[in-house]
């Protein structure tokens, strides 16, 4: 009996001092703190690109449109491709100009200019199939160009998710919506 009550006091001497032990509270807290603090930073910095992209998207479409509107493009007779690579110029960094799907279209009053986010239809591959429209227009027409991209989104912890695609990824738009310059 007396061998086990000192094994008794031994196994509460060995909990007692392990629960007064603290050399391994750091870690045990950093572990517990670390994985809400990644989340957030991983969390912020791809909303910091998404929202980077979209402005730099816009600048692209108010330049590009600038063009159409003081009928540079007419006067030049850009055909769809030529315009798109033009838009892809100005593009410095973040866009693959592949993915970059331009439509241009002419609407008829300012009222039944379309503006709105496309609905985006794949082939059997995953690439978009939609067939974009392009009419720059003529002199004082009303014109609606539109500029898309398919941004990829990394789902980050925590379910944090900024996709607006059914597949995962991002549709960012850049609208601009002119009238073509008189002369």
């Amino acid at each position: 009996m007396i061998g086990h009550a000192a094994t008794t006091k031994r196994r509460r001497d060995r909990c007692a001092a392990f629960a007064r032990d603290s050399r391994g509270a750091t870690a045990v807290e950093f572990a517990l703190v670390a994985a809400p603090f990644l989340a957030l930073i991983i969390a912020l910095i791809q909303t910091f690109l998404v929202f980077f992209a979209q402005q730099m998207l816009e600048s692209v479409v108010r330049q590009s449109g600038r063009l159409v509107m003081t009928g540079q493009v007419r006067s030049a007779q850009m055909s769809q491709a030529v315009f798109k690579q033009k838009v892809c110029d100005q593009i410095v960094i973040l866009f693959n100009c592949n993915g970059l799907m331009v439509d241009m279209q002419v609407a008829t009053s300012w009222t039944s200019a379309n503006t709105g986010m496309p609905s985006l239809t794949y082939d059997g591959s995953g690439k978009v199939s939609n067939t974009w429209q392009y009419n720059y227009g003529d002199r004082g027409d009303i014109v609606v160009l539109r500029v898309m991209y398919e941004w990829p989104v990394v789902l980050g912890p925590l379910g944090f998710n900024l996709s607006n695609l059914s597949n995962g990824n991002r549709l960012i738009m850049s609208t601009a919506a002119f009238q073509n310059e008189p002369s």
